[in-house]
């Protein structure tokens, strides 16, 4: 089952296989028809039928304070939200771009429909790009994605991919300066978050310096097998109060590490700190268990995939500050 519903792409064909591809720099309008966004989301009271016992009859109540959101399109319902809830409609998240891509350098690179309207997101090159030790490419790009049912707020983060294996990772510095989230009692505003965010280059610039540094710093085996235990964790729950490591995870990169991942046996990433951190993006983004490709996504984006290669991050910035 594929929870991506529609989307458009430039370059090469997506995880999942499916879209409609584009040749580069298409407008915006032609965005929002191939990549399924060109609809909006409405909204109408919430009624419900009260049965009446020993009838076939009922009334109509009101659910006060309440909405249903749907597609205009197809009239599919969406989620029940308050009335207080803000909308971002789907076109918002590519008129985000306009600006970005028409005089900021910026070019789409995927845009889309998660959980059949649920979800949407787009996501933009920035044109900002490293290449660590001559051989390992890494781009920048900006990601905004949000979701009309309760499980994301309008989210704008600056990502990084690696060329070579396709593996994404947010930037994030100390300052969280590479991620602003608006929660939907709020008015999403793009140009404030866009100041937010400072579309200029100084969260990648920071980003770059400690790339450089990792790639830079040689760790022996027990220091990446300590690494990875701290980073593969089953979190503390009722049952367990205290993290547990999962090793079958850790086998899984370590294996990676040692010369199986793509691009581990590069001069930045052979026994050096962004290695380790490398073999845990892969694994996340690629490897590990999910119910589906675009479900594996969908979670190293935005769910449990994104902590743990947030927490391999913070784990690695350690090693060299």
């Amino acid at each position: 089952m594929h929870l991506v519903s529609s989307m458009a792409y430039v370059g090469e064909t997506p995880w999942h296989g499916i879209g409609n591809p584009l040749s580069p720099q298409q407008p915006i309008e032609v965005w929002a028809k191939q990549a399924g966004m060109d609809w909006t989301i409405e909204s109408a009271d919430v009624r419900f039928i009260a049965s009446q016992p020993g009838s076939g009859l009922g009334s109509i109540h009101a659910f006060p304070e309440h909405r249903v959101l749907y597609r205009s399109d197809t009239k599919a319902p969406l989620s029940v939200v308050s009335s207080r809830y803000q909308v971002v409609q789907p076109r918002e998240i590519l008129e985000f771009y306009r600006d970005l891509t028409e005089v900021g350098g910026y070019e789409l690179e995927t845009a889309g429909v998660l959980r059949d309207g649920k979800k949407t997101w787009a996501l933009a090159r920035t044109g900002q790009s490293i290449s660590l030790r001559g051989r390992d490419e890494v781009n920048g790009y900006l990601l905004l994605a949000t979701a009309c049912d309760g499980t994301l707020a309008t989210t704008a983060q600056f990502t990084s991919v690696r060329v070579v294996c396709n593996n994404t990772l947010q930037i994030a510095l100390g300052d969280s300066a590479g991620c602003v989230k608006v929660q939907h009692r709020t008015r999403f505003d793009a140009q404030a978050v866009k100041r937010q965010l400072g579309i200029a280059i100084s969260s990648w610039d920071g980003f770059m310096v400690r790339m450089k540094a990792l790639a830079d710093r040689k760790v022996n085996d027990a220091a990446a097998e300590a690494f990875f235990r701290r980073v593969l964790i089953y979190p503390a729950s009722a049952g367990v109060p205290i993290p547990a490591t999962n090793d079958s995870a850790i086998r899984v990169v370590q294996t990676l590490y040692a010369g199986r991942g793509k691009g581990a046996t590069l001069a930045s990433a052979s026994g050096t700190a962004w290695g380790l951190v490398n073999s845990i993006t892969e694994f996340v983004d690629h490897q590990r268990r999910a119910r589906s490709e675009d479900h594996r996504r969908d979670a190293a984006w935005f769910g449990a995939g994104a902590a743990i290669k947030q927490r391999a991050w913070d784990e690695a910035v350690k090693l060299v500050v």
